[in-house]
């Protein structure tokens, strides 16, 4: 009985507090009950922070995936996408028909990986057009060819070389064997063509629309056909007619001094 009378005394904030052992137990059962609550109600409250996050997020999840819908812009979509090396060389070959010359309205295969490539590109520049041979009396030519491109690319002219077998079956290799011998021997890089055909029955359409306008078939290798900056016939030259010879150099610089 005495136990259960003698009083326990705490100090709190400096002041002595004295309490009986039940009320000390009721005390204690009273924090512990606090506690508990505390704890839960703290509980409670993460549980209703998250389910509000949850809704949130849900609300927003709509608006971020109409953004990212292809086709459709928004202001929070301001990427560009990359474009392909396929995408790009297709972007790069297309031209307008309508701005196209009509000799200039074919597509040919490139040299060293058979892309497929639209002569309209080269619309608007002065185009000096020639059938090559890797294994002829005429091949150093190539040099002469490659010296002009160098020269007056940034003026606007290009060479066009389109290798074939028609003449003394000089040019028997494949695609990246001529590739391979006029980068490597020639520094060759002027736009070049699959092997074709450029003479007898059955020549390539853009040669038959040049023999056309022109009245000339090559008669071998590396004959050249020039086109102005409107795609119309400038000049033809024979095979023996040196690249570098005055007479091409003039027809060129005439041919690049014309307005469109």
């Amino acid at each position: 009985m005495r136990n259960y009378l003698r009083r326990h005394c705490i100090r709190n904030r400096g002041r002595k507090n004295c309490f009986s052992k039940n009320q000390l137990d009721l005390r204690r059962q009273n924090h512990t009950s606090q506690t508990i609550m505390l704890h839960f109600g703290k509980r409670s409250l993460e549980r209703t922070f998250v389910a509000l996050v949850g809704c949130v997020f849900m609300l927003i999840s709509p608006l971020t995936a109409t953004a990212q819908t292809p086709g459709k812009t928004t202001a929070s979509s301001t990427a560009v996408p990359a474009i392909s090396p396929v995408v790009a060389t297709a972007a790069t070959n297309a031209a307008p028909t309508a701005n196209c010359p009509t000799l200039l309205q074919y597509k040919f295969n490139r040299l060293q990986d058979e892309a497929p490539q639209n002569l309209c590109q080269y619309a608007g520049k002065v185009a000096l057009i020639v059938n090559t041979a890797s294994y002829c009396g005429y091949t150093s030519q190539y040099q002469g060819l490659e010296s002009l491109f160098s020269k007056y690319a940034s003026r606007g002219l290009v060479v066009l070389g389109f290798p074939s077998n028609d003449f003394g079956k000089q040019e028997p290799g494949t695609g990246k064997e001529i590739a391979d011998f006029c980068f490597n021997t020639y520094g060759v890089k002027f736009p070049m063509f699959a092997k074709t055909v450029v003479s007898g029955s059955s020549p390539n359409p853009l040669y038959q629309s040049l023999a056309k306008a022109t009245g000339s078939k090559p008669q071998w290798n590396f004959h050249k056909y020039l086109l102005d900056r409107n795609g119309k016939i400038a000049a033809t030259f024979a095979s023996d007619v040196s690249p570098e010879s005055p007479q091409v150099i003039s027809a060129i610089e005439k041919a690049l001094n014309q307005k469109l």
